[in-house]
């Protein structure tokens, strides 16, 4: 495979990672401003992922040479966390274990205080992290399950990309 096909490969997955990661950003403000659904903290801390992709996706696309594997594992890896932080959400959404963060707990007071107990309140409410929230009534997938899905085709979009980079030879032009 030529040095030019390879490239025109890996700017397409540059390219598909970038709009990849937009679009997951995308739908999570559209979910939380337009749709009113709000994000626990494992929801925000399954957005990051995404930002990073956007980042890897545009060093990808700037990269030549010994730089190219490097991106790529990157990409790799930032779908892979993408996955776990799916399952361990999906995990404490079904009630397999608890939640590892501690936002997602209500908050206790020992005070008496009613004065005290209101300042300890957060400024905004806390959504607990074991209760899923769905996009439709009539679809039993949570949203959390959708990013994990939707994590794991990017992965596998990825995989395929790199095989047919290995095993492709002239079939680009």
């Amino acid at each position: 495979m030529s040095y030019q096909q390879r490239q025109h490969i890996n700017n397409l997955v540059g390219i598909s990672m970038i709009l990849a990661g937009l679009f997951a950003l995308g739908f999570a403000w559209l979910a939380q401003n337009i749709w009113n659904i709000a994000p626990c903290g494992l929801c925000l801390l399954e957005r990051w992922p995404y930002r990073i992709l956007i980042a890897a996706g545009i060093l990808l696309l700037m990269a030549r040479g010994a730089l190219v594997p490097w991106a790529k594992a990157i990409i790799f890896l930032v779908l892979v966390a993408s996955l776990g932080l799916s399952f361990v959400h999906i995990g404490v959404e079904e009630g397999w274990w608890a939640s590892p963060l501690p936002e997602c707990y209500a908050v206790a007071s020992n005070t008496q205080d009613l004065a005290t107990r209101f300042m300890e309140m957060p400024d905004r409410p806390h959504k607990p992290c074991d209760l899923p929230s769905y996009l439709f009534d009539w679809l039993p997938i949570s949203l959390t399950m959708m990013n994990g899905l939707y994590s794991l085709v990017l992965l596998i979009w990825v995989l395929i990309s790199n095989q047919i980079e290995k095993n492709c030879s002239g079939k680009f032009r």
